[in-house]
């Protein structure tokens, strides 16, 4: 498959990284809530940084599928927002360096892309790969954000219970550079926040507060999370205001919390939120019914509720 290193060009005038953690957060797989979108976002505003690798994303993006933007101005164009996918260097509250990996999920070439990656990952002398992702589930809001964990070795994720026992889903690129790594005895992790079915179409800074939260336990790493958590908090006040207009939408949050509840005592049976069984209805019908509602409550000129 070619040099792994014609992927993708590295900065040379790079500073000391000891063993940095990379983050990696790629747009294009399933993102409930913007929870990974919102965390790249965040930790790009707050926090000093600059590009040290880009990839060569001629070869791996599908550039009629997912088209870029153009500016038309009057007679001419005027800008076109051209697609990366790039390795920042950033440093945390302790001036301690990490690396986020920002960009798009190729859509070609992946098994070419993650030699280049874990490559790039060997070369940079990285200690642990931490990837990020957000699950639509049949949770309420008012209840605490799950998270699910898994990485390429069981002592990364102590602590962490599992909400799922086996599932097939389509693969991503994240979740195939995390086992690839695994196969080569690396240290990799991923997180995946749940959020609520019927706000998974909106921002749910929520999501992108535990996520951050679970980051930071996993690598030592102080990250800020003072502007989400405040986010956090104005969503939910709009949410709890818009469902307590309904009785019909407040009965809904309410089988979904003794649904929730009642998987957070049985956990250990092997529950599953994401096809409860019992007399009330699935996590799926209630989620559903409860985004409709709020759908039909919200102006066209508001924000969505997030």
């Amino acid at each position: 498959m070619g040099d792994p290193r014609e992927l993708y060009e590295l900065a040379t005038d790079l500073p000391d990284l000891g063993q940095p953690v990379l983050l990696q957060a790629l747009t294009g797989f399933v993102d409930a809530g913007a929870a990974s979108r919102l965390v790249r976002e965040h930790l790009l505003d707050t926090l000093d940084g600059r590009e040290i690798a880009r990839f060569d994303l001629d070869q791996v993006y599908d550039y009629r599928s997912r088209r870029p933007v153009m500016d038309f101005v009057e007679d001419h164009w005027a800008s076109y927002e051209e697609p990366k996918l790039v390795v920042h260097l950033l440093r945390d509250a302790q001036e301690t360096p990490f690396l986020l990996l920002d960009g798009p999920e190729p859509d070609f070439a992946w098994e070419r892309f993650v030699r280049s990656a874990i490559d790039l990952i060997e070369r940079l002398g990285v200690r642990v790969t931490v990837g990020l992702n957000a699950i639509p589930m049949g949770v309420p809001h008012t209840r605490p954000v799950g998270v699910t964990a898994h990485a390429t070795r069981g002592e990364l994720i102590t602590g962490y219970e599992p909400w799922l026992q086996r599932v097939r889903v389509p693969a991503s690129v994240g979740h195939l550079l995390e086992y690839r790594l695994g196969q080569r005895g690396r240290d990799a992790i991923g997180f995946a926040a749940h959020v609520p079915h019927y706000l998974a179409q909106s921002d749910y800074p929520a999501a992108a507060e535990q996520l951050l939260a679970s980051l930071s336990k996993a690598t030592g790493l102080l990250l800020p999370t003072e502007a989400l958590r405040e986010l956090a908090e104005e969503v939910r006040a709009s949410v709890d205001t818009q469902v307590a207009e309904s009785d019909e939408a407040t009965g809904l949050v309410r089988a979904l919390e003794q649904q929730y509840d009642s998987f957070m005592i049985g956990r250990d049976n092997g529950g599953n939120l994401l096809a409860a069984a019992g007399p009330l209805p699935t996590a799926e019908e209630l989620g559903a019914e409860l985004e409709r509602f709020l759908a039909e409550h919200t102006n066209p000129g508001d924000q969505p509720p997030a």
